[in-house]
């Protein structure tokens, strides 16, 4: 399992579910605290409030899962799917992703603060608008991803690639392009003349 920032280990866990079938329910409802999941199925679910925190998610599928409001707080996402899923306001911080695919996830808003996503393939994956404050995205494959209007602030981005990365409105401070693989990068002027200096150039006006 990839680690998180600093070598913090993954919430311990006091009880297992296996195959929970919440295929298209309503979750909303739901609140559970250090659990395993093993191989529970949200595909299609719906749901405002839910609430994990401390959870352990093994080869969980949340296929085209349209949630709101929900809150996954330090949890651990272990070769789990999120292949279409939507997003809006929802809060992962502390969480980490380790071997999951993300194709056409949408993230509206939210809060994905301290979030571990080393090595993440997020190539087909959309962000608007996130709360992203030292997001571990060292590694993790951006080429043609949308991180717009995100709060990136001292995110980690060794070795990451951000080609033809839309990064429009998002923080880029901590994102130096000798680190990563940016040609193509979508970026603003302002964002451009951050970049710049974060090169080493001595920017000015004429």
């Amino acid at each position: 399992m990839a680690d998180r920032i600093g070598g913090r280990p993954a919430a311990p866990t006091d009880e297992t579910v296996h195959r929970a079938d919440w295929y298209g329910a309503d979750i909303g409802e739901l609140a559970y605290e250090r659990v395993l999941f093993q191989d529970p199925d949200f595909d299609e679910a719906t749901g405002t409030g839910a609430r994990f925190v401390d959870c352990t998610f093994r080869s969980a599928s949340f296929v085209g899962a349209v949630l709101e409001s929900c809150a996954f707080e330090n949890c651990t996402f272990v070769r789990s799917t999120f292949l279409n899923a939507e997003l809006t306001g929802c809060k992962f911080v502390g969480s980490m992703f380790d071997g999951c695919t993300f194709d056409q996830l949408r993230v509206q808003g939210g809060n994905w603060s301290f979030v571990g996503l080393p090595g993440a393939d997020l190539r087909r994956a959309a962000f608007t608008g996130a709360e992203m404050r030292e997001v571990d995205l060292t590694g993790t494959r951006l080429r043609g991803a949308t991180l717009t209007r995100c709060d990136l602030t001292s995110a980690v981005w060794s070795r990451a690639d951000v080609s033809g990365c839309d990064l429009r409105g998002s923080e880029v401070g901590s994102l130096y392009p000798a680190e990563v693989s940016i040609g193509g990068a979508i970026v603003t002027w302002e964002q451009a003349i951050v970049l710049a200096r974060n090169l080493g150039l001595d920017v000015r006006p004429d």
